[in-house]
């Protein structure tokens, strides 16, 4: 049998007997992410920092809609990468980052770290981000593998995509452009 590397978007077809499995990610995703304790804002801007900490350009390139309607600007997502020296983040929004930095990397964490943490967050808002930020990661990894594209999946919609990605030759000129942060 010849290996046929990885699958086309289209060639992942009708998921039959895993329909329930999607359909747990799913509705982990929307209570997680879209609902929850935690501002959905700070769970946005974690979701980036883990895109573009590992260069997933697939979720990177993503903007949630709920968190622009709720004050989330393009600007904030400039300097994720970072975000600890920067005056753009709250202290708050620092303290997501650097959760979102440690499960990603696996840092060593001290009291310190989890003093920050419940400076900012309640038990369940901690429990909620470390779930959208493992969801996050695990989802990004799988994206990568895959080697997915914008527009290979639901081609001719650009819904939550950042600017520069509403069609294939807007993304494809974001993508050439020297300033693209993925070349960084």
């Amino acid at each position: 049998m010849q290996p046929r590397g990885n699958p086309a978007a289209g060639e992942l077809g009708d998921p039959g007997p895993r329909a329930r499995l999607l359909l747990v990610l799913a509705r982990s995703w929307d209570e997680t992410f879209r609902h929850g304790v935690c501002d959905h804002r700070v769970k946005e801007l974690c979701r980036v920092y883990i895109s573009r900490s590992v260069n997933c350009e697939y979720c990177g390139n993503q903007r949630s809609v709920q968190a622009a309607t709720r004050g989330l600007t393009e600007g904030k997502y400039d300097e994720l990468l970072n975000f600890e020296k920067s005056d753009r983040y709250t202290e708050r929004e620092k303290a997501a980052l650097a959760y979102a930095e440690a499960i990603a990397w696996k840092l060593p964490t001290d009291d310190a770290f989890w003093e920050r943490l419940h400076a900012h967050f309640s038990e369940p808002e901690l429990v909620e981000l470390g779930c959208v930020i493992g969801l996050t990661f695990g989802q990004q990894s799988w994206l990568r593998l895959l080697n997915i594209g914008h527009h290979e999946v639901m081609p001719g919609t650009a819904a939550s995509l950042a600017p520069g990605f509403a069609t294939p030759d807007d993304m494809a000129a974001t993508m050439a452009a020297d300033d693209y942060w993925a070349k960084h």
